[in-house]
């Protein structure tokens, strides 16, 4: 057994090379020289180097080199059993034959190096000197005898290895078991003891990645899980509302009484929604395009709609709330922040829409003159004038009253994704592709100032007002940040997240601000930029696909947070932050 310091040819890196000389083998173990030559490529400075094309895994490595080990162990028994064969142990040839198969045998002696020892011998050099002492190779004893500890420090700490691989499943399971006891379920737990139910359909791909999530996990996110809090942000999902045959991209709750929930959707149609029944109580099917926004009128039953048929629609609806049902029983859930139960896409299924709801056909005000999508349309404060914005990178200001055009506000240099304007002043904010986004100013009717905000390095997908001075802005770039808008420099502060924002809401009393993701998430953070909670999400509630929107409507008690989607439904949520939580 040849043991040599070479060069990977493939990372340049100093390798450890375990070589069969085929001098010493017999002629058909050639082939399997080769073989075991291929297979012996094993770091020593980088272990392993994940660098290297050829380096193998750790278990294949180490069920490598013992292969090594063992051979190499038969070769010198069975050349000892030879020698000692030649010298009496086996039958000895008579006449010329024998006499010359002595002959040459001692002519090898000096090449091959195998020493008959005693019973002393033994005791004083042990196997190792014998393994070193019996094999033909020009390299010292001392160097010889280095490499081989240097093999048995490699077994070594392949053992500990595994040893502490064995560690830190056992950990998990325990951290399992204490949850499971809590009530609780944990991603990625054992799924052979059933911690974690998961539907037969899931494939072994999924099952496969619930694994590496599970052992990706940072021990923080781990132990912050048993962390007792006396005060817990709780969610409670309360009532779905289907109906729509597309996605939803846009809600809104309106701002006199009755209270009801209007959504607009894909399928080219708005609906307006019983907050408290879930029931359709009336559809707008003016449009001949998706649906991408609507907005309420602050004093009059009158709703706004922004259309990818490049108009705007005003309309005006009469409704009658049916009577209240009781809630269903739902136990409340605490939000969590660390749990996902499944990642499975639930199978799209044809949800028919309600048969019995009324329907508006015709609008009562439609404002034409943009040349692209209609993106997003809202009020300004007093409901005189609506602004729009489109993907013609423009935004125009209409009068009511008149449809007339007021302003065209330009300066994007791409289209425009939302608009937002102040509940108190005459201020407006527009976002868009450019990674900008702007602010508007028409309380002064001879001077129309504009403010740039340059923070994000991907497109804004929407920058809202809250009642103070503060303008939040997300973006596809995975941040929201919180600006002042008496000193618009820089952010005063920055939430940084996995998954790109949509539309964003923030509550007026209490200022949590509400993320819809693209990764079906919602999150809840404060201004400050503290995360407060996550939304429950599982197989059996949440969305199911990316969250477009979401919106507070804290002067209901039934439910104060709606959320929408692409998976065609809105959700309507019980959120419950308590101060001391705020506070922290």
């Amino acid at each position: 057994l040849n043991i040599e310091f070479r060069q990977c040819c493939d990372c340049r890196a100093s390798v450890v090379a375990a070589l069969f000389s085929v001098s010493v083998l017999p002629p058909f173990t050639h082939q399997a020289a080769l073989c075991f030559t291929s297979l012996s490529h094993i770091h020593t400075c980088e272990l392993p180097n994940k660098n290297c094309p050829r380096m193998f895994s750790t278990q294949s490595g180490f069920s490598s080199l013992c292969l090594l080990v063992i051979f190499s162990a038969s070769v010198l028994c069975l050349q000892t059993v030879v020698t000692s064969g030649l010298d009496g142990g086996m039958p000895v040839e008579s006449g010329s034959s024998a006499a010359a198969r002595q002959a040459k045998q001692k002519r090898k002696s000096h090449s091959l190096s195998i020493r008959r020892t005693n019973s002393t011998e033994q005791d004083r050099s042990g196997l190792q000197r014998d393994m070193v002492e019996g094999q033909d190779s020009k390299l010292p004893l001392s160097l010889r005898s280095n490499l081989l500890d240097l093999f048995s420090q490699i077994e070594r700490e392949f053992e500990n290895l595994y040893i502490e691989n064995l560690e830190l499943r056992r950990e998990i399971e325990t951290l399992n078991d204490r949850l499971t006891a809590e009530g609780q379920t944990f991603e990625g737990a054992d799924l052979a003891k059933g911690a974690l139910k998961t539907k037969a359909s899931h494939s072994t791909s999924q099952l496969s990645q619930k694994l590496k999530t599970t052992y990706k996990a940072s021990t923080s996110k781990i132990v912050s899980s048993f962390k007792a809090t006396t005060s817990r942000a709780v969610c409670q999902l309360v009532r779905e509302y289907v109906g729509h045959r597309d996605g939803i991209w846009d809600l809104s709750i309106t701002r006199t009484q009755p209270m009801v929930l209007g959504t607009a959707s894909a399928d080219h149609s708005a609906m307006l929604w019983s907050i408290e029944t879930g029931k359709c109580l009336l559809k707008y099917m003016g449009h001949q395009g998706s649906v991408n926004s609507i907005k309420f009128h602050p004093t009059e039953q009158m709703a706004l709609t922004a259309s990818g048929d490049q108009t705007a629609h005003i309309w005006r609806y009469m409704v009658q709330l049916p009577t209240p049902q009781p809630v269903a029983d739902i136990s409340q859930t605490p939000c969590e922040d660390d749990v996902d139960f499944s990642d499975k896409d639930e199978a799209d299924c044809e949800v028919e829409g309600p048969n019995d709801c009324p329907s508006i056909r015709v609008a009562t005000t439609t404002l034409r003159s943009h040349q692209g999508v209609v993106i997003a349309a809202d009020w300004l404060v007093g409901g005189k004038q609506v602004v729009t914005a489109s993907w013609d990178r423009a935004a125009n200001l209409y009068d009511v009253e008149t449809s007339e055009l007021v302003h065209s506000l330009t300066g994007h240099d791409q289209e425009l994704t939302h608009c937002c304007t102040h509940p108190t002043q005459r201020l407006v904010v527009t976002s868009s592709r450019d990674t900008t986004f702007r602010l508007w100013d028409f309380r002064d009717p001879s001077i129309h100032s504009v403010n740039v905000f340059q923070g994000h390095t991907d497109t804004v997908t929407s920058a809202v007002f809250t009642v103070g001075d503060n303008v939040v802005s997300g973006s596809d770039d995975r941040t929201v940040k919180v600006w002042d808008l008496k000193n618009m420099r820089s952010p005063i502060a920055t939430i940084r997240t996995d998954s790109a924002v949509n539309r964003i809401s923030v509550s007026v009393n209490q200022k949590i601000i509400a993320l819809p993701h693209d990764n079906r998430q919602v999150r809840l953070f404060d201004m400050s930029g503290v995360r407060l909670a996550r939304l429950p999400r599982s197989n059996r509630q949440g969305h199911r696909r990316m969250v477009c929107c979401s919106s507070w409507c804290e002067e209901n008690s039934t439910c104060n947070l709606f959320t929408c989607g692409f998976d065609r439904q809105a959700i309507g949520w019980n959120i419950n932050i308590p101060v001391l939580l705020q506070e922290k």
